[in-house]
């Protein structure tokens, strides 16, 4: 996600890290965020390199400075009216991870766990993270989250969380598909780039030499036909030579179908079952539960989120979002780095 971190970031071991009712009408909205659905979503932040800017010899004018007092006060006031109306409600908070509730360090501030324990005392809070179970549990658990649900892997696997059980949580629902033909045809216009699969039962398999972090388990070396045959609920492809507009063509114009995937920051494809996303996960714990529809609240700050924030009955953008995010949330609140997220629960009064 622009201004998201990498699911591979530490968490900082001082903080914790990452009856029914109508939807109301989207309109415009609704059709931004299917426009802006169609376009690459972000599933894992790019290494920030350093680049040089080039030199200019024409003077610039200052940038405007900020009061960061009156800007909190600004967002606190545009959240109140759609999230004040929600306060006493029963609701269902869906919360994106790497830069939602931990900024690029893996870090989360001790305002932020205070208010996500808070809030999952008073409601039902769903962890809502392109990480895959490995990943995720270690942000619950820092979290001091006992009780709610967490959706891992884009919304291809959902768990409950239940610290009076062990291991303290169990899958509740898993997307799996075949990525046989996607592989295969991937293979053939990039042969040199790294593989790996994701299997419902959290375990990783490989080809050589690709490991990450954010896979929160060692990866199996397999070889790329022994990938093809696996039953997958996550595909990963990152090619570290390209950059991601030169592997967005490349995967474009390759024909893949079947399945939904996302090119982020860096030449790095997350493949899933048709039709699943954060947003589909969630609308499956949100009908478990016989949550209101009207009565979501989701927050996030990637591409991979937009679907979840245009399903919510509420979506809030973090600061630090890309336009093409905000443009799909009902509001926008200040950036990880200002506890934005935070203000969105304090709003609620969770």
């Amino acid at each position: 996600m622009p201004s998201t971190p990498d699911p591979s970031d530490p968490i900082d071991p001082a903080g914790p890290t990452d009856s029914a009712g109508a939807a109301p009408a989207r309109g415009g909205r609704w059709r931004r965020w299917r426009e802006a659905a169609r376009h690459r979503r972000f599933t894992r932040m790019s290494e920030r390199r350093g680049r040089l800017r080039s030199m200019s010899t024409t003077p610039t004018a200052p940038a405007p400075v900020i009061d960061p007092t009156a800007e909190r006060r600004a967002a606190v006031a545009r959240l109140a009216g759609p999230l004040g109306a929600l306060t006493g409600q029963e609701l269902l908070i869906g919360l994106d991870v790497d830069g939602t509730l931990v900024d690029h360090d893996g870090t989360m501030s001790a305002p932020m766990r205070a208010a996500l324990q808070h809030a999952a005392e008073q409601h039902t809070v769903v962890i809502a993270t392109g990480r895959s179970i490995g990943a995720t549990l270690p942000i619950v658990r820092a979290a001091g989250i006992e009780h709610g649900y967490a959706v891992c892997s884009n919304g291809a696997v959902t768990l409950q969380i239940d610290a009076d059980t062990e291991p303290g949580h169990r899958v509740i629902d898993t997307r799996t598909f075949l990525p046989g033909h996607a592989l295969a045809t991937l293979r053939e216009v990039a042969p040199d780039a790294h593989y790996a699969v994701e299997t419902a039962g959290g375990e990783f398999y490989a080809t050589t030499g690709f490991q990450d972090a954010s896979f929160g388990v060692e990866a199996i070396e397999s070889d790329l036909e022994d990938l093809m045959a696996l039953e997958a609920v996550r595909v990963v492809v990152h090619v570290p030579d390209l950059s991601p507009q030169e592997f967005s063509k490349i995967v474009a114009e390759s024909g893949v179908h079947g399945v939904e995937y996302a090119i982020g920051w860096t030449a790095w494809l997350d493949m899933a079952a048709p039709g699943v996303s954060k947003a589909s996960a969630l609308e499956v714990v949100r009908e478990r539960l016989g949550i209101a529809a009207a009565h979501t609240v989701t927050v996030g700050d990637g591409f991979n989120d937009v679907e979840m924030l245009g399903w919510a009955g509420v979506g809030v953008a973090m600061g630090q979002a890309p336009q093409g995010v905000k443009d799909v949330a009902d509001e926008v609140t200040l950036s990880v780095y200002e506890d934005g997220t935070v203000l969105v629960l304090d709003a609620l009064g969770a």
